[in-house]
């Protein structure tokens, strides 16, 4: 089959759970024998300032073909005006799917389907919950939802939550497809070492865009409250939260402990997840958290917020804690620094890497692709 992927920002890219499915997900249809042509918004990794060069303007990637398409960089038009420019390209390359991510670029899927060309939708997250979002930008990303539960031949969803939320608000029945994962390689500490002086267990991690709802200020004010010689690491970038990023590291320098890397990748990354003693993920939001999945994979103990979206991925193989409660939170890390919890690592790895396979991923997937005989 020839497929077009149209959502992400560009791969190959580390910038959020979309552009690692993407590629993931592309990578692997490429191997199975099809025709990828991934639409990359054009322009410099936002995340990565220091990425190589020659991966920033590629037009083949691990076989998948780059489409790159001008756009916006102003909050709440990038994905308007990506959108429909990739789809007005991609309804003349003649392809037999084009597979939409996210909500704002699934508002476009409408075109290709009055043209009768097959849709595949997933849907990540309800992203107009999200706080970086203002009132334009939140009814654009719920009316890409609603085209997308009205006209996909097939939505994909990454919970049983938003499965419910889908047949409940729109009586859309979806397919649920989980992330993947694979079983990682660890890495000795000499990257991190090196940079930040970190040991292994010697330090909590977190690790995602730095954006209101993943609840970065609830771990901050918890761990100040906390007695011990034990860091912090808070890992990645903004995304179009620029104040927040601020306010955060505002809070971060009143606090010795406290490291921020900025956007991290490649030997490093693996280094942070090889070696932290513990996983924090505090949102308030979530799809289906990669980073979580990868934490997990590494067999780390994770110290998540109760939401169904977490709870669903790590059933009770980490440890929760009540939503934006910074008091039980704080609970938490003290209970696994101090070891009063613990959860053997091959029973985590075990359990996500049985739940969460990218070959089952891909193989749903192109189930989806083909069009039922009428």
């Amino acid at each position: 089959m020839k497929i077009a992927m149209i959502g992400h920002k560009r791969i190959p890219s580390r910038e959020g759970g979309v552009e690692i499915v993407v590629e993931e997900l592309s990578t692997r249809l490429v191997k199975n024998g099809h025709i990828v042509d991934a639409y990359n918004r054009k322009g410099n990794n936002i995340q990565d300032e220091n990425a190589d060069k020659d991966k920033r303007n590629l037009t083949e990637y691990e076989g998948i073909n780059i489409k790159s398409i001008p756009t916006f960089k102003k909050k709440g038009l990038e994905a308007l005006a990506y959108s429909f420019l990739a789809t007005i390209k991609a309804l003349f390359g003649k392809y037999d799917v084009i597979h939409y991510h996210a909500e704002g670029p699934a508002a476009m899927l409408w075109l290709p389907h009055f043209l009768g060309i097959r849709t595949v939708a997933t849907i990540h997250g309800l992203d107009w919950q999200r706080a970086k979002w203002g009132g334009f930008a939140k009814k654009y990303l719920k009316f890409g939802e609603k085209i997308a539960a009205k006209y996909a031949d097939k939505v994909i969803v990454l919970s049983k939550n938003m499965q419910d939320y889908f047949l409940k608000e729109y009586g859309r029945d979806t397919e649920f497809i989980p992330n993947g994962i694979e079983k990682p390689e660890y890495k000795k500490t000499e990257i991190i070492k090196e940079k930040y002086n970190l040991e292994k267990n010697d330090y909590i991690l977190s690790l995602g865009r730095i954006v209101p709802e993943k609840g970065i200020h609830y771990l901050l004010e918890a761990f100040k409250k906390i007695d011990t010689d034990k860091k912090l690491v808070i890992a990645g970038g903004a995304s179009h939260t620029n104040e927040y990023l601020e306010e955060i590291k505002k809070k971060a320098a009143e606090d010795d402990r406290v490291i921020m890397t900025g956007f991290v990748q490649g030997q490093e990354l693996e280094e942070l997840f090889s070696n932290c003693l513990s996983y924090c993920l505090p949102s308030d939001i979530e799809g289906m958290p990669l980073s979580l999945l990868e934490a997990m994979s590494y067999g780390k103990t994770c110290i998540v917020s109760n939401i169904p979206e977490n709870m669903e991925v790590v059933q009770h193989y980490a440890i929760p804690f009540e939503m934006s409660n910074i008091e039980a939170l704080k609970n938490r890390i003290e209970s696994v620094i101090d070891g009063t919890i613990k959860i053997e690592p091959e029973r985590i790895q075990d359990h996500i890497l049985s739940i969460c396979d990218w070959d089952a991923v891909v193989e749903k997937t192109e189930k989806l692709y083909i069009k039922e005989n009428k």
